[in-house]
């Protein structure tokens, strides 16, 4: 299996008072969050990417009344838009963006694609905060408009592109852009669920980024994190990696969340207390199994170890570790606990 092309990313907030900024808001808050975004801006700019992929929502702007894909691809050359007297321009690699639509049909998914849509703030903020002057393939998910993709959607969706741009050989930073909790619009506008948010965020912290599809649509509605679907899918395409940076910083209004995946390093490796059976341990733990599960053969083993250690192919090491039933010794050679365990009880019992 071919190694992810994916080498960095990062989640961002794009409140659209970060532009505005009316008087009711704190400066210095504001200010660590730019702050923060231009430090991973640089630190994944540094990696020298080949594509910079956005998963952002869409703020009604474009697909509310006409079409709510899940997924939208943007195929065009470019892609403009403005807010708050600024306006947004970055160049979009197309042909990249339509061998991306054509690699996900392969895959079972059926992105819609688009040359014209608009860049608004959830995309604008973000890429201005780190920076970001390289062209760009935003991707939009339908955060708001139910019936939207479910969490489990969005995280596969985002493996299937990290697939998609392994295959085509392209070194990529995933960028996603949303919340974490606020209600824009309702009267709970000023009660973020900062609680809520920490205890998503400790778990991302920890490197579980597929914790994320363990949320269904009413719980992310009723805290106030239904953009959480881009963090999914952008969590998708990273694999489970813990992040470089983390922050926290709460307004009265968002809790501003920013993460970034800035050192290429590749997904967690797991360490399963039960691995699969290695090749060179097969011997070893055929002469465990007849410990385990077979009398006669324990009764040989505590007659003369060595002699049954004898009937088996085992180099020097597994050899010492048999006679002398060294659980530790075997476990650590990766042999399944289980077994062992079984033989080492019973022999146990028998010389009781």
């Amino acid at each position: 299996m071919m190694m992810s092309t994916v080498v960095g990313g990062a989640m961002l907030p794009h409140a659209p008072q970060f532009f505005t900024q009316p008087d009711s808001e704190d400066k210095a808050v504001i200010g660590e969050v730019q702050k923060v975004a231009k430090e991973i801006g640089d630190k994944l700019k540094a990696l020298k990417p080949d594509l910079w992929i956005i998963f952002s929502n869409d703020h009604a702007e474009q697909f509310f009344h006409n079409a709510a894909p899940p997924f939208t691809i943007h195929v065009g050359g470019e892609a403009s838009g403005e807010f708050a007297g600024r306006k947004f321009h970055w160049n979009v690699p197309s042909e990249i963006g339509f061998a991306l639509v054509r690699e996900l049909y392969r895959q079972n998914f059926d992105p819609a694609f688009s040359s014209t849509a608009k860049i608004d703030y959830a995309i604008g903020i973000p890429l201005t905060h780190i920076g970001l002057s390289e062209p760009v393939l935003p991707i939009y998910v339908n955060a708001y408009l139910p019936p939207q993709p479910t969490m489990e959607r969005c995280y596969s969706f985002g493996q299937a592109v990290a697939r998609s741009v392994t295959a085509l050989r392209l070194k990529t930073v995933i960028l996603s852009s949303g919340g974490m909790s606020h209600f824009p619009g309702t009267d709970r506008y000023s009660n973020p669920e900062l609680a809520w948010d920490k205890k998503v965020l400790e778990k991302l912290a920890a490197g579980n980024l597929k914790s994320l599809i363990g949320y269904d649509e009413t719980e992310l509605d009723e805290t106030g994190n239904i953009e959480l679907r881009c963090w999914a899918c952008a969590a998708g395409a990273l694999g489970e990696r813990k992040p470089d940076v983390v922050s926290l910083n709460p307004s009265w209004h968002h809790n501003y969340a920013s993460l970034g995946w800035t050192s290429n390093a590749t997904a967690t490796t797991p360490h399963p207390h039960y691995p699969e059976t290695k090749p060179e341990l097969v011997e070893l733990i055929s002469a465990l199994h007849g410990l385990a599960h077979d009398e006669t053969k324990r009764t040989q083993y505590v007659s003369n170890p060595e002699s049954y250690a004898n009937q088996f192919k085992l180099n020097p090491a597994q050899r010492v570790a048999l006679i002398s039933l060294d659980m530790r010794a075997i476990t650590s050679m990766g042999a399944h606990p289980l077994v062992p365990f079984l033989a080492d009880m019973q022999i146990k019992r028998l010389r009781k």
